[in-house]
């Protein structure tokens, strides 16, 4: 049985006149059809699909895949190339963003004689950019878990404790919570290692007088959490607290931008331009956010660049930062859905200013 979003396929095909796709990313195969294992293709033509996958996994996918038909094959992309002979497919689309290049180039030479290959990014990408309940319901547990192992950590919060320490620890405490996998290697980020924004935990003592950045996410039913959260050791220097508050108040102005409609430029800007205001405009460089779901980064994108709107559904994150080389740094970092108003925040590790004494 097709889901809503293999339909949605239906729809792309014809509006890029296609008479075929292939998807080989895991993602984007188990979000159509169901498959949760590392290799498969799932071949789409209007109004049919066929799922290929090896010996491995044929058990597996007649347990989970939605597909007309389920083939097995020795050599993926002589099957593949088979498969669109059989269809008589002249127009093919593939996912541009994520398909090797040497795995393209055979499928041309071995695929049906002249046929066109259409690379597809976007059109592809905005496919699992509105969320469903269960995907959501997914998501917030996912975040659920990070408050708890966040909890479950904070007497490691002290000096002497290693960064690498910590990030053990939260990867420890989220698994035995029912944790899938970690959704990327943990950042800790201490005094002066503050100001990399992507400072994975390192051997680093903490310190008195010194902001710790711990950044980090979970799995659950195959969908991450991704969130951030900047904390003091002790009395910090006003010049740290003046970056705190002007990071959570760029935080709070960006959540309270977020409803359908506005562009995701326009949300960017927000927390950018506040951030300027406050004279630290050239040490925020990266963009606002980026969208979760199958993957923690996907569509959409928060930037400068951004060439979409927020509609209803969407799940992103909204993380200014402020990075400042040989003193330190702050982000906070929330996932938030679009609600027909607004935004409904999904994590639930308060960002207020902590001081953690000692």
């Amino acid at each position: 049985m097709r889901n809503h979003r293999a339909h949605q396929v239906d729809t792309l095909l014809g509006e890029q006149q296609l008479d075929a796709c292939v998807f080989l990313h895991p993602p984007a195969l188990r979000d159509l059809c169901g498959f949760t294992g590392s290799d498969a293709v799932l071949v789409v033509w209007p109004q049919g699909d066929c799922f290929l996958t090896d010996s491995r996994y044929v058990t597996q996918a007649r347990q989970q895949v939605r597909a007309d038909e389920i083939r097995q094959y020795a050599v993926k992309v002589d099957a593949i190339a088979e498969l669109l002979r059989q269809r008589g497919a002249r127009r093919i689309g593939f996912e541009a963003e994520t398909l090797v290049f040497a795995i393209l180039q055979r499928l041309r030479d071995k695929g049906p004689e002249g046929a066109e290959w259409v690379a597809l990014d976007k059109p592809l990408s905005r496919l699992r950019g509105i969320k469903e309940q269960a995907e959501i319901a997914a998501m917030e547990k996912a975040a659920l878990l990070n408050y708890e192992a966040f909890e479950e950590i904070l007497p490691l919060l002290r000096p002497g404790v290693r960064e690498s320490e910590i990030a053990l620890a939260l990867e420890f405490a989220l698994r035995r919570r029912g944790g899938e996998d970690k959704a990327f290697d943990f950042i800790v980020a201490s005094g002066p290692r503050g100001a990399l924004p992507h400072g994975v935990a390192a051997d680093r003592e903490l310190a008195g007088g010194e902001l710790v950045t711990l950044d980090f996410g979970t799995r659950v039913d195959g969908y991450f959490s991704d969130e951030t959260v900047t904390v003091a050791l002790g009395p910090v220097s006003d010049q740290l607290r003046q970056i705190y508050d002007t990071v959570l108040q760029a935080h709070d102005l960006a959540l309270a931008a977020v409803r359908p409609g506005v562009s995701l430029r326009q949300i960017d800007a927000v927390a950018r331009d506040f951030i300027a205001a406050r004279g630290y405009g050239d040490y925020f460089g990266h963009g606002l956010g980026h969208g979760v779901g199958l993957e923690v980064h996907e569509y959409p994108t928060l930037s400068p660049r951004s060439e979409d709107s927020a509609e209803e559904g969407m799940v992103f994150t909204i993380e200014p930062g402020i990075y400042i080389p040989d003193l330190g740094g702050v982000r906070l970092e929330d996932m938030v859905v679009v609600t027909t108003g607004g935004c409904r925040v999904l994590t639930k590790i308060d960002k207020a200013f902590r001081n953690f004494k000692f």
